[in-house]
């Protein structure tokens, strides 16, 4: 009988091994984490950039069009993840995320210096647009390779790694809603709205710099085919062999995309319809980063004990009987207190769910198109239940008058997860 080489390697192999882990999570998270925290900030500044770029005499209609712009970046993401997800799968893990960060510090550089609609006219609100679509078209390749080389670290844990990916956005909506909080607070609302909005976008190029030099000492993760054989088309092997895993991906992350989006939201919610001050709105949004950063990767850890679906499945159920009463309540007590504990709310029930989320997405697909697969479902459910929430949510209230219609809307998201993942245990057998 062959012995596995892991169980008779040396405490010092096994320790490089631990490190070699500890980095490749680092290495692909940092990006990810820089994603999340230039989309945090698009959203939780949407008010900000409205009155810059898309002046209107309705405050409701700027947002509205500054919360579609946010939308329309994620329409080119299912192309983003398609093509750099299927450079990463032929070319290696590696090389794809080094793009992805390369093209999210451009489309960063754009939004923090981009002159105003009263400086250049039309040619601002382009220029946001541009830059956001830059940022969707590398975003959509971060998810899947990001994923797959984190998974691929260790497959006893992969509940565990892939966690990482989903704290590491959490960590990105912790540091934006810590910046705008402080901003808000600090500055006055003129202010905030002449120059301190760049500030947050200024940061992310910071970050920028030190995650590229990061994933470029990341070690490669040995590809299923040969780099360049022109025989291996990802692309058309997702879309020829694997249709299934790409509608239980998607339907999977539905709820957690969307309840994410509706996150993001909420400070302007209170601002807007329960009329509280911007810097305690904002700070209410701190406390559900704490809780997806550090409790996603504990969920994680549990479900490679205990099983995905025994977690994420009553979870999602809790989150679709729950909802409306929570939003209801936040309505009726129009009180910081109340906001602060349904949003640590919603950040338990996200945490719990999405904790085993990616690597149950990861195992719907074969591994030689992983990252294209994962890339695209990703990106397509992003696009159909995240993108838009927020624009959505917004459109809801002023069109509907109630001001609880976003959580309907995410009661109804949380059924299509529900059946994707019966889906997943009856065809792909995941557990």
């Amino acid at each position: 009988m062959t012995i596995p080489q892991q169980e008779h390697q040396s405490a010092p192999g096994r320790a490089e091994g631990a490190q070699s882990a500890a980095r490749g999570i680092v290495a692909a998270t940092i990006g990810n984490a820089l994603e999340w925290f230039d989309v945090a900030i698009y959203a939780l500044l949407a008010i900000y950039i409205g009155r810059n770029f898309f002046p209107n005499h309705d405050p409701g209609v700027e947002l509205i069009q500054a919360f579609a712009v946010f939308g329309v970046s994620y329409l080119i993401r299912p192309l983003g993840g398609l093509i750099l997800g299927s450079y990463a799968d032929r070319n290696g893990l590696k090389k794809g995320l080094t793009v992805t960060i390369r093209l999210m510090v451009l489309g960063t550089a754009l939004l923090a210096f981009m002159p105003g609609y009263d400086s250049i006219g039309i040619m601002a609100p382009l220029g946001i647009v541009l830059a956001r679509l830059i940022q969707g078209f590398s975003a959509g390749g971060e998810f899947g390779a990001a994923t797959a080389y984190l998974i691929a670290q260790n497959d006893k844990r992969k509940g565990f790694l892939g966690s990482f990916q989903f704290a590491s956005q959490g960590l990105g909506s912790l540091l934006a809603a810590i910046l705008v909080a402080i901003l808000t607070t600090v500055l006055t609302d003129a202010q905030m709205t002449d120059w301190g909005w760049r500030i947050p976008f200024l940061f992310g190029l910071l970050v920028g710099p030190a995650g590229f030099l990061i994933r470029k000492e990341m070690k490669e993760v040995p590809l299923p085919d040969k780099p360049g054989d022109a025989r291996h088309s990802p692309i058309r092997e997702v879309f020829a062999t694997q249709k299934a895993g790409m509608l239980i991906a998607a339907g999977a992350l539905a709820v957690s995309t969307a309840l994410n989006f509706i996150l993001q939201y909420m400070p302007t919610f209170a601002i807007k319809q329960l009329g509280l001050e911007p810097g305690i709105s904002f700070t209410s949004l701190i406390i559900t980063g704490v809780i997806l950063t550090f409790g996603t990767p504990v969920v994680g850890h549990l479900s490679d004990k205990f099983g995905r679906m025994a977690i994420m499945v009553p979870t999602v159920i809790v989150l679709l009987v729950a909802v409306v009463p929570l939003f209801l309540w936040v309505i009726s007590a129009h009180s910081f207190l109340v906001l602060a504990l349904v949003m640590a709310v919603l950040g338990l029930l996200k945490a719990a769910y999405f904790g085993a989320l990616p690597s149950v997405m990861s195992d719907s697909f074969d591994p030689r198109a992983r990252a294209t697969g994962l890339s695209f479902s990703y990106n397509t459910a992003v696009v159909a239940f995240g993108g838009f929430t927020p624009m959505i949510a917004a459109y809801l209230v002023q069109q509907t008058g109630q001001a609880v219609a976003p959580g309907y809307y995410l009661a109804v998201i949380a059924v299509i997860s529900l059946a994707a993942l019966a889906a997943g245990v009856k065809l792909r057998g995941i557990r």
